[in-house]
């Protein structure tokens, strides 16, 4: 006679019972805080734009234009290393006629970045420029020389906030949060600088340039455990 064997089966809640789970769980939240910085640092495009059948003579009428125009700059006074090549270019210029193309000469563009540790002063320096021949402005934009002590500010803020957001969660669950995150994690970067519209700034008499207020943003994502 073969013995028999006997298997109990697992007990199974009932149906509808609450299953506890021994695993935490997580809770995962963002954070985000802003700080306000006044900028201290100025960056204007602006320079000169030839054009003339001959090369030899657009190339001429360009060096003297910016000649003229550095030498306006450094007499208000400005340091001579604040005024840097930001652009180079020849083109050759074409006109279509009769469905033909027709060259008509060269234009030449020599763009200067001027970098200003006075933002107030942007404006007399692109007064002064288009005073000497300066005929195309490609953008003013103010910035932080230094921006990390304020980003590191709004960063330390983002997770405070993001630890109050965990906190309310937690507390509304009726749930213990760890005691350190498990995981945080940088989500923004430095504010790009606040750039000004330019396009009218060589027809206008008074270039009121005014550098404004920049808000240096930085957020979090945080992720606690839970029992």
């Amino acid at each position: 006679m073969q013995p028999h064997a006997f298997y109990a089966a697992a007990p199974q809640p009932p149906i509808g019972a609450l299953v506890r789970h021994t695993v935490p769980g997580r809770v995962e939240v963002t954070g985000e805080a802003s700080v306000s910085a006044e900028p201290d640092r100025a960056v204007i495009v602006l320079g000169a734009v030839t054009e003339n059948a001959s090369l030899s003579e657009a190339q001429a009428a360009n060096t003297e234009a910016v000649n003229r125009i550095i030498a306006a700059l450094t007499a208000l006074p400005l340091p001579r290393e604040a005024i840097a090549t930001a652009d180079y270019r020849i083109e050759m210029q074409y006109v279509y006629e009769d469905g033909k193309q027709r060259f008509t000469g060269y234009r030449v563009t020599h763009l200067l970045q001027i970098t200003l540790d006075e933002p107030s002063r942007a404006g007399t320096v692109v007064d002064t420029a288009v005073a000497s021949g300066a005929n195309t402005v490609t953008s003013v934009s103010f910035r932080l020389a230094r921006p990390q002590p304020y980003y590191h500010a709004a960063l330390s803020a983002a997770v405070q906030e993001a630890q109050r957001k965990a906190g309310t969660v937690a507390r509304t669950l009726g749930v213990r949060l760890s005691p350190q995150p498990q995981l945080v994690e940088e989500l923004s970067l430095v504010p790009e600088p606040i750039p000004y519209q330019t396009a009218m700034l060589a027809d206008s008499k008074v270039t009121p340039l005014q550098p404004g207020t920049l808000q240096v943003t930085a957020s979090v994502k945080v992720v606690y455990a839970y029992s």
